[in-house]
This record gives C-alpha cells, structure tokens and sequence, in this order.
C-alpha cells in the first residue's frame, strides 16, 4: 500500500467482507439490507391533508414527521386531536423508489397507526386495517413500481375514536380529552424472496440451556418443505455461538419449523444484567433476525412472588402512560427520540425500578428495544379501561385479533414478562379474548385482567390501594397515622378473589401534583384537608414526597405483594388547561421533561423508599409525650440473592441536630427481611422533631427512612 490511509482502507474493506461472508452485517447496515431481505424505512417527513373519508384531497398542505402525530404538522391543523367538522379523516403522503425489479414479496408494515388505517398506492387501494394499536402488515407486491420510478403511498386515518366501527377498543381513558391520530410508529417496506419467514418465536428453556424455535414460512406454492439455516449470536458482539440447519414442513397454508438449538454457556437475561442475543434465519429466499434473551419469569404459587431465572425476583417499579403524555404540551418529538427515551428509562433505574407498567397502551417499538436492553420488566397492558361507565365496551371477537397481532410483535422481547389484558375494568370480555390467545405463547407468561377474574393460577392481579382517596370522595380524610389500622394485604375486588393468585400493586398513594407544584382536580380536597386551604407549592411538594416514600416503604415491607410500582414515572401535567378548567387528575415527577429533572423532593425521598436493601420506621404519628419511654420499630427488607449485613442506625433530630441515637448489627438472609427495635426515652422539652433510620447499601450509599414526628406535654 502506498500510504496508511490506503491501508486501513484495505483492511477495514477486508474486515467488512469477512463480517458478510458469516451473515454479519454492521449496526450501520442493518435495518437496510440483510442477505436476501431487504428493509426500506418509510419513516420521515410525509405531506398531510385533512377531509373527507371518502375520497382523497387533491392538495397537501401540511408536512408530518412520522412516526408522529397530526398535532407536529406544519403549518398545524385547528383543534388537531379534537372531533371537529373540519374533517372526518387525516391524509397522509409520501414517495418513495424501489431499485431493480420487486421482488416476488412485498410487505408494508406500518407499526402503529389510528384511528383506522385504509392505505393506497399508485391510486390502488392496498388494504385496510382498522386496530390502533397493534402493527398492519399489507401485501403490496402487484402495486408497487421498481426499476426506480416513483411510487406514491396514501394512508387514511381517522380523525377521532368515533371513526372506528362499535365495539372495538378505540384507546378511552377517563383522564384524556384528546386522541391525537397519526401514524405513531415506524413505516417500512418489506422485500424479499419465497419462501419468506412470517415470524419467529423463541422459547428459551434455562434449565436445558436450549432454545426452541418456532418459524412460520410462506412458500407462495405447494412445496411441502423447505430447508432453514440458522445463526445463533451475541447481540453486542455478533460473536458466533451457534448456528445449523432446520426443515420447515407443511402446516396448513404454510410451513412452519419447529426445532431445539443448543445454547452452551448460557448467558442469562435479567433487568441486572440484560445480556442479548440475536438469531438470524435464512432459507433460499429470505432472511430475519430477531433478538432475545435467556430468562424464564413466571411467579410461584406458595409464596405469591415473581420468580426470574427461578430465583425470587421483587418487582420494583413505575408506571408509562404514553398516550397521556401523547396530549402533554411539552412532549414535542420526545417519545420518538431514541437517546431521550434511552435517558428516560435509565432515569428510572436510578430509582432502583426494575420494572414498569406501560399503562394503557403500547409505546413505539423502540422503546421496548431499550427495555431489552437497559434491563426492565415490563407489564405491556393492552389500552381498555372501562371501570363501570365507559361510554365503549369492546366486545371479546373484536379484542382476540388485536391480542393476536400484539402477541405476535412482541413476544421475542425478554423485557415483556406480563401481558396485562386491561386496566380497572369489570368486564368478563377481556378473560374471553385472554382465554382464545394465551397458548399462541410458548413462553407462557402470566396474564393480568384488571379488575375482572383472572383466568388461572398463573396469573396475577392487581391491586390499587389509593389510601387518600377518602377526602376527593368526601369522606372523612385519611391521616398518615391511619396507617395502622390498613391490613399488609391490598384490598381487591370480588371478581378478583375468585383464584388465589399473586398481586402487584401498581397504582397507590392519591397525592398527585401537577408538575409546576399545584393541586389536580382528584387531590385539591387531599391537600387542603392535610395541609389547610393556603398551602404553598413547597409545603405541597415536601409532603407528597415524604408520604409517597412512607407508603412505598410501607407495601414494600409488608412483603405481601409480588410487586410495588407507583404510579407515575411519565405521564402529563395540565394545570387547569382549557377546556377543562380543573385541570388534570394525575401527572409524573419532573420538573424539566427534556433534561429529565426530577423534583428534588421525589428523587430525595422516593429514591431510598425502593431500595433493594431497604428500611421502614414503623411509626405513623402515634403520640409521643414529653420524658416517655418509647419503643421505635424498624422493619429492614432485603431484595437481593446474597446475605446482607449491616448497621442499622436511629436518630431523633431536632432543628438539624441530632438529640439521641442508636445503632444496632443487622444480619439478613436473601430476600428476607428482619424487624429492630430501638427504645429511646422521649426529651423533656417539647416540640417537632425528624426520626430517621438509615443504613450503608456494599457500594457506600446511605439509604434513609424519615418521620416527621410531635413530642408534647402530658395533658
């Protein structure tokens, strides 16, 4: 070589080859072309129209990212989100080339779109596909143009939920007042040659160290079988660890191949360590890839707690309400920015969350990539919430297809462990439609129905005990003190009772602010009954800080719950937004979405309150007197599956400085938890004072447990 760029040049030409030459493609080329599959993102800046349903309009004079929604066009639609008679429909524009001849398989995948997706190419109809939340996979091959000519693709969404035909879910949620349309996932072109895989499923078996494989093939003739090369790699390395040969034989309309693959060294998947691997299949024709991870997640019958890998696992978490934050005013791109969505979740491991709920409805795709691989359990929960008034009942015939379609998209992803059929709904519609699709997964993971009856014993519940609700329904308010007088066990419903299965709480507490510090319109009646009528923002945000960490430590310690997730890590802030004067009923944390600051007093106090080795002060404003003797309980829980021994401290502090302390040795087994007792003799003077029990976690972190409490005279 004449000079070093010349050789490095060579060499990197060299290295690209030898990566082609095993079926490995780099980071930078995947996504385009695989071997004989190629993908053609569809994605970006689109034209846009609003109309009629029935006929196309002849101009567009909006531009829309997607995957987005119709509320980022520019210039911007009136009321976008909003039933209007501007429009009974969106449309949405787009061209696009294929070079060469098309291949014999043409499939348009648009992964999420609503409200109703009918789509046109070349002026053709190509097909319709009326689910909002789940992905539409057309045939377009006798449509599209290749050689390079342009190709002109059209898609017709809904502009509200009443587009839709009764019956199906449509995405109602009591907290929303906008159901913003558009294409709100990734669009991509599909092309390959037959026999061409349809989807693939992969079993891990742990025990074994093996994967099974499940692939469907469509031949496109009557061949009776057709043979598979597969390729087993690490996900981050694309270090090869296996790879043979399989058949696909006749199955009805299509082949399907059904084999076992030996997975030496097995490297497992857990929100700790989210290790992923990539298996790639090919036949003459065709090539996909899919990543997994080695984990089992089931949860045992004796003791009620979620088993990852076959070891106890407490799920510790939040909850995502995407489509409420869709209608937030500072969402903007976000939810579609993959290094802000990665932040996000990473946010929340430095709560020490392993796990989320995404809560009435699906994210885009991306964000379950990231779950992979930042390591979270997620509780996918399909979008119907119904309580007992919703006006829309989906009926089980119209949810069992879109069930099927969600299972299908998203059952290679080690982050799903839970498939949540609905939320706070008494319907026996969902436990139909759970019933017809749960063997589709080979998996078997557990189901949770809501407020309905769980369909079998390895299902879970789940239970939202909202403590301080007593004051918005008018009741006499709930004090922190009554506490001690709630059972360990939340409360769930008839229905709910009908089989003995584990719970999580995934809702709790009542105390929501709005992001700026106001009261919402479900805890104005909360605060001024703990607070008075004049609360300032600062005494608002102290206490619901304080009080959320009380009760997370509380349904924590009592270890009778699979898991504690609060409700919630992202959603939407409107104080007192037009048209709804008394503006939201939840929100999140933050006080800056785009750098994602949490608010101090949430991160301060919430953070210790789901830590895996944690502590609870067992005091919730009994009386305390002046020169008394009193004992102070301190429950200590540990999460993790090594022994923990450490000093438990106890200190009563006044005015920053501290009056009295103890310490005492604490020895706990995996998982366990043990109960100390620290009795101190009350001071003399009376006054407010800070109880505060703390430990040291094996990396240095002091983890801390906090109680305002009132020392006074005798009477």
């Amino acid at each position: 070589m004449t000079n070093t760029r010349q050789w490095r040049e060579f060499l990197a030409l060299l290295a690209l080859l030898s990566l082609v030459g095993c079926g490995i493609w780099p980071e930078s080329l995947q996504g385009q072309k695989t071997g004989p599959r190629q993908i053609i993102s569809l994605d970006g800046t689109w034209e846009i129209a609003q109309g009629s349903m029935d006929s196309a309009p002849e101009d567009y004079p909006s531009q829309v990212p997607v995957p987005g929604l119709v509320d980022m066009a520019e210039p911007a639609f009136e009321d976008a989100g909003k039933k209007s008679e501007l429009r009974q429909a969106f449309w949405c524009r787009r061209s696009f080339s294929v070079e060469g001849d098309v291949p014999e398989v043409a499939i348009l995948k648009i992964h999420k779109a609503k409200y109703g997706t009918k789509v046109f190419l070349n002026g053709q109809l190509a097909g319709e596909h009326l689910p909002c939340f789940t992905p539409a996979l057309l045939d377009v091959r006798q449509l599209l143009k290749g050689s390079g000519r342009p190709n002109e693709l059209v898609i017709r969404l809904g502009a509200d939920r009443e587009s839709l035909p009764e019956g199906m879910p449509t995405g109602w949620d009591f907290e929303k007042y906008k159901y913003i349309p558009g294409i709100y996932d990734s669009v991509e072109l599909i092309l390959a040659r037959r026999p061409y895989i349809t989807n693939v499923q992969t079993v891990p078996d742990i025990d074994a160290r093996k994967l099974r494989v499940v692939a469907e093939i469509d031949p496109g003739d009557e061949q009776a079988e057709a043979e598979l090369r597969y390729v087993l790699r690490e996900a981050r390395t694309a270090k090869s660890v296996q790879s043979g040969d399989a058949t696909a034989q006749r199955a009805g309309k299509q082949l399907r191949a059904d084999f076992v693959l030996p997975v030496p060294k097995c490297h497992l998947w857990s929100p700790e360590d989210p290790f992923l691997y990539e298996l790639e299949l090919k036949t003459s024709g065709d090539s996909k890839r899919v990543r997994f991870g080695m984990r089992s997640f089931r949860f045992d019958p004796q003791t009620k707690r979620a088993l990852l890998n076959g070891k106890p696992c407490l799920m510790r978490g939040t909850n995502v309400c995407i489509y409420r934050f869709f209608e937030d005013g500072q969402r903007g791109d976000k939810p579609w920015r993959k290094e802000w969505v990665r932040r996000l979740h990473r946010k929340f491991k430095s709560m020490h969350w392993n796990s989320i709920r995404y809560c009435i409805g699906f994210p885009p795709e991306l964000w379950y990539e990231i779950a992979d691989e930042e390591g979270f359990l997620i509780q996918d929960e399909f979008p119907i919430w119904l309580l007992g008034k919703a006006p829309e009942n989906p009926k089980a015939e119209k949810i069992i297809p879109e069930y099927t379609e969600w299972m299908r998209e998203r059952w290679n992803h080690p982050c799903v462990v839970i498939w949540d059929a609905q939320n706070e709904s008494v319907t026996d519609q969902t436990g139909k439609a759970l019933q017809a699709v749960r063997g589709l997964d080979l998996s078997n993971r557990p189901w949770e129905n809501g407020w309905a009856e769980p369909q079998s014993t390895i299902d879970c519940a789940e239970a939202h005990p909202y403590l301080f609700i007593r004051a918005w329904s008018g009741k006499e308010p709930f004090r922190l003190k009554d506490v001690t007088g709630v059972s360990g066990t939340p409360y769930l419903r008839d229905a709910q009772k009908k089989l003995d299965v584990p719970i999580i709480i995934n809702e709790y507490a009542w105390l929501w602010l709005n992001r700026d510090g106001t009261v919402t319109c479900l805890t104005d009646k909360v605060y001024e009954s703990l607070l008075g009528p004049n609360s300032t923002v600062p005494q608002r945000r102290a206490l619901y800080a304080k009080y959320l960490a009380a009760l997370t430590e509380f349904w924590r310690c009592r270890r009778r719950c699979a898991g504690v997730l609060h409700f919630c890590g992202l959603g939407y802030s409107r104080p007192g937004d037009k048209p709804r004067p008394e503006g939201g009923a939840t929100s999140d944390h933050f006080v800056d979405l785009e750098s994602l600051v949490f608010e101090p007093n949430f991160e301060k106090y919430v953070r210790d309150a789901f830590s895996p080795v944690g502590l609870m002060i067992d005091y919730w404003g009994q009386e305390l007197t002046t020169g008394s003797e009193h004992p102070f309980k301190v429950v200590v829980i540990n999460d993790l599956d090594a022994n923990w021994t450490g000093t438990i401290s106890f200190r009563i502090v006044r005015d920053g400085r501290t009056i009295a302390e103890q310490r005492k040795a604490c020895t706990m087994k995996p998982y366990a938890e043990n109960s100390l007792t620290f009795d101190f003799k009350m001071p003399e003077r009376a006054g407010e004072c800070l109880l505060i029990a703390s430990l040291r976690t094996a990396d240095g972190t002091v983890i801390r447990s906090l109680r305002d409490a009132k020392i006074i005279s005798p009477r």
